[in-house]
């Protein structure tokens, strides 16, 4: 159940994000004659009377398609509603309305949740949870260690809470290099005892155990005092959000190292939904917002086969008085389409090969 609901969260978001191109076509008038969630063969069809839907095989994406495309359309090529003979500015409207809509979705996914759900509010617990295991051999998979563990004492001295718990548990893991620290922690009603050795690694040679690590903390829901409340709690989680997501994606474009090691790809999200899921429903919310965000943020992108890449050929094209050739934009976003399918598949494989349930086939 919450794998599919994980998966149903990413299919809500593509037909959001494409939503937003047809809404804003269809508004201005614009021809549209196929809207699709997925690629490859169709599973699904109904023919409107302007449109076809269609719901296809592989859910990792969707499009929007324009008659302006399609070699078999009836309509005149000069006629003023084709994509292609609208104004810039029509075409740009239409172009970045899929990073709109899931910019608006992830700001009312949390007014949505503090109204229905209440507001969020930490309880922050002595010791320190171990979010994710990274790997299993990582010296913490290998000392027993596991998803959700609480610890709370190091070498029998029993931690704080909040981020002096998480500074006392990371300085006596560097500070042990090679050598085993001993843990106590709290498994749902059991205690453990358990010796973790630390190895350094990376650039530095930290000492580390292979765990992500957070605060210990439970999350209390208050009922909203008014409509106002939840606007404008929603309107700060929502820009705090933004402003993280493209930090994040700042910081990945000047440390390639990192690269590939943090972006993720749709299995990777999947197992992550689903463990929020597993956990409890509730954290679909912001994991929903998350993604949302992630998506519109990528959208934008002035890449190739993306939202930005069409919006920056137009905005060459407003600065030209023409537009680029043809055969030029056509090279540049099959080349474009191509790395990223090519992307995509090596995220699946190494997402894949990297789930526990894949790795213990092999042990």
């Amino acid at each position: 159940m919450s794998v599919l609901a994980a998966i149903s969260v990413l299919a809500l978001l593509i037909v959001v994000h494409e939503l937003g191109h047809f809404m804003a076509a269809r508004l201005q008038g614009i021809h549209v004659n196929r809207f699709s969630v997925g690629f490859g063969p169709i599973l699904w069809k109904y023919q409107g009377p302007q449109t076809e839907y269609a719901l296809r095989a592989f859910p990792l994406g969707g499009f929007v398609g324009f008659p302006d495309d399609d070699p078999d359309s009836n309509f005149d090529k000069n006629d003023p509603n084709l994509m292609k003979n609208r104004p810039v500015l029509d075409r740009a409207i239409v172009i970045s309305a899929g990073v709109i809509a899931n910019l608006i979705f992830a700001y009312l996914v949390f007014v949505v949740e503090f109204a229905g759900l209440g507001i969020p509010e930490p309880d922050i617990q002595p010791g320190v949870m171990v979010a994710e295991v990274m790997a299993v051999d990582s010296p913490a998979a290998q000392a027993g260690l596991e998803n959700n563990d609480v610890v709370i004492a190091v070498e029998g001295k029993f931690l704080p809470s909040g981020d002096e718990a998480m500074k006392s548990l990371q300085s006596a893991i560097k500070s042990s290099p090679n050598q085993p620290v001993g843990l106590t922690v709290q498994r749902g009603e059991q205690q453990i005892d358990l010796e973790v050795t630390p190895i350094p690694r990376g650039a530095e040679e930290l000492p580390l155990i292979g765990v992500k690590l957070q605060r210990n903390e439970i999350v209390i829901r208050e009922r909203a005092n008014s409509l106002g409340q939840i606007l404008g709690l929603a309107s700060t989680r929502f820009q705090a959000l933004v402003g993280a997501t493209i930090g994040g994606f700042i910081s990945l474009a000047t440390n390639f190292s990192e690269m590939s090691a943090q972006v993720a790809g749709p299995v990777r999200i999947v197992e992550q939904g689903a463990q929020f899921a597993k956990d409890d429903l509730a954290f679909l919310f912001p994991f929903t917002a998350i993604i949302s965000i992630n998506l519109a943020v990528i959208n934008i992108l002035p890449l190739p086969a993306l939202d930005g890449g069409q919006l920056t050929f137009l905005i060459l094209e407003a600065l030209r008085g023409k537009p680029l050739p043809m055969r030029f934009q056509e090279s540049v976003m099959q080349t474009g389409l191509f790395l990223l399918l090519g992307l995509g598949v090596f995220l699946i494989v190494r997402d894949t090969t990297q789930l526990e349930v894949v790795q213990n086939l092999f042990q």
